[in-house]
């Protein structure tokens, strides 16, 4: 499994999601594709978000923006 996730959801949404389970994010952008792509800062963070969006996790290839959202 990765740290980095795309899933097929709007950044708010991710970003609810990881404050709910305590998954700090590292990196977060909006894909030009559609969707949110998020980075997590271990493991841990990453099982729980994945498991919290089952069947939302983008499996293939994505259209990303040229720079991403920083997040601290």
């Amino acid at each position: 499994m990765s740290r980095a996730l795309n899933l097929n959801a709007p950044q708010e949404h991710v970003l609810e999601t990881c404050a709910k389970h305590s998954a700090v994010i590292t990196q977060i952008e909006v894909l030009r594709s559609g969707g949110t792509r998020v980075v997590l800062q271990d493991m841990e963070g990453a099982g729980l978000v994945t498991r919290a969006y089952k069947g939302k996790v983008i499996s293939g290839p994505v259209r990303r923006a040229p720079n991403g959202t920083m997040r601290d």
